[in-house]
């Protein structure tokens, strides 16, 4: 018998069960990829939606002489300023308000969006959500087409887009929370995470290509990019192992204890086997515990994102591959090292804890070193983003996991996507402040927006002190376990 080509050894190397998990872990990444390539082109097209030129007043009279001698229909984007009606003066509120009506809309929403999402199949609501999606983001772009000039078109737009965008997070996060246990599911969901730096790279790359040609196809193509993948999604995502006859994955881990939210009691599963005359449900097992007096406290989780970036000038295709994405770049390491950092200590709270506490005077470095030149700014910002995202990435993936599948929820799975919009939702409310209190402090100058933002990264910390010290104790009570 002829030996088997080593393509075929290493593709029979993995059990059937593994591939499907390797198959919805790359679906679920690219599915919200996507969500987030087509939130971007907004930070990119402001440029071009408002462009500096001369005064105002010159301005207006030159309106004017121009409707005098040559009364003609204004060609698209003939205002010297940009596009109307940000050519005006106050572009820097009118431009606000299109950040604002998305962030608000996803931030409201997606308080509503796991209650509704807990209630539908995960394939259709996930489906509705990206076509829908497509859809306004597309509106947006229909506007450069078909010359249209009224503020309230475009911040319909972004609200009905924020609104059907909280369809995404909560789906994806209950799917891969399905397949995935939590053995190892830090890591796992570290490297899953990165999604949503390859997304927003991806959507900057694409709109930063048509900017300054066609700013509408900035939005068109995303908008279609999104759309295709609902139709992806609707024909392949499979929500649970059960609905193929996976068997669900193993907990690689005897003790049940340290998670962060939760204190845990020291018990072997096998003992609990022979107390209750039958053997623990393997989703159970790998899961958060915790002791008969603790209670899981989801009010003191706080995240803030960096979905409400935004700058006033166009972005050449070559330079978005520079300074804009780096702080993503340094996302994506910084989700895979927390998560890894996680599996290994087993300390959720304390993981995030740590990358807070170093991520305070990077912020004050950053201010300072940033001034020597775009080499220093850029390795500020793969710093930066990873120890901002790091936390994030954990709290947003592997903690809403866990706290959604705890076992007071008595193996209700689809309660996962509740706990996770709340826990996004309260994540995108910080969203929304964080730009609005950089504008109010950025005129006493710019240092005091990293005060700000070093107040924000303390406040978090301080709110996880509580889950930080009850994973030590959890750890000494295992100690002192093992040692008698």
């Amino acid at each position: 018998m002829a030996q088997l080509p080593p393509g075929i050894r290493f593709i029979t190397s993995f059990s059937r069960d593994q591939w499907y998990r390797a198959f919805i872990f790359s679906l679920t990444f690219l599915l919200y990829a996507s969500f987030h390539l087509s939130r971007k082109p907004i930070s990119i097209v402001k440029g071009e939606l408002h462009k500096h030129c001369a005064s105002q007043v010159e301005l207006d009279s030159y309106k004017e002489y121009a409707a005098q001698i040559q009364p003609v229909k204004k060609p698209f984007n003939a205002s010297q300023c940009g596009w109307e009606p940000f050519d005006k003066s106050n572009y820097k509120q009118l431009l606000g308000a299109l950040d604002y009506s998305f962030l608000c809309a996803y931030a409201v929403g997606m308080y509503l969006s796991g209650l509704i999402g807990e209630r539908l199949p995960i394939r259709y609501y996930l489906t509705g959500g990206m076509l829908a999606s497509g859809l306004f983001t597309a509106m947006f772009g229909l506007g450069y087409f078909y010359n249209v000039h009224n503020l309230w078109f475009y911040i319909m737009a972004q609200i009905a887009n924020g609104l059907v965008q909280t369809t995404g997070w909560p789906s994806v996060v209950t799917c891969i929370g399905n397949w995935f246990g939590k053995g190892r599911r830090g890591l796992i969901m570290g490297v899953w995470n990165s999604h949503t730096s390859v997304g927003n790279i991806l959507g900057s790359l694409i709109a930063a290509y048509w900017v300054s040609t066609c700013w509408g196809l900035s939005f068109v193509v995303p908008g279609v990019i999104v759309a295709v993948m609902g139709v992806v999604c609707f024909l392949l995502l499979i929500e649970h192992p059960k609905d193929v006859s996976c068997s669900c994955t193993p907990s690689n881990s005897s003790k049940t204890f340290l998670n962060g939210a939760s204190r845990c009691r020291i018990q072997m599963p096998t003992l609990n086997a022979k107390e209750n005359g039958k053997p623990q449900d393997a989703e159970m097992q790998h899961l958060l515990t915790d002791s008969e007096n603790c209670s899981v406290s989801l009010s003191s989780s706080t995240v803030a994102t960096g979905e409400g970036r935004h700058g006033t000038s166009a972005i050449s295709f070559l330079g978005a591959l520079r300074i804009p994405v780096m702080f993503d770049v340094g996302g994506i390491f910084g989700g895979i090292l927390a998560g890894l950092i996680s599996d290994r200590l087993e300390k959720r709270a304390s993981t995030c804890g740590m990358m807070l506490l170093l991520a305070a005077p990077t912020l004050y470095m950053f201010s300072a070193v940033s001034k020597m030149g775009l080499e220093a700014t850029v390795v500020m910002l793969l710093i930066s983003g990873a120890l901002v995202n790091g936390p994030y990435a954990l709290i947003t993936t592997a903690v809403s996991a866990d706290l959604g599948t705890h076992k007071s929820l008595k193996g209700n799975a689809r309660a996962l996507s509740t706990v996770t919009a709340i826990i996004d939702g309260t994540g995108s409310v910080g969203a929304a402040l964080g730009p609005l209190l950089a504008g109010l402090i950025s005129p006493s100058g710019w240092n005091n927006v990293f005060y700000m933002l070093m107040v924000a990264d303390a406040c978090a910390l301080l709110l996880l002190l509580r889950l930080i010290q009850k994973e030590l104790q959890c750890h000494a009570d295992h100690t002192l376990f093992k040692e008698h």
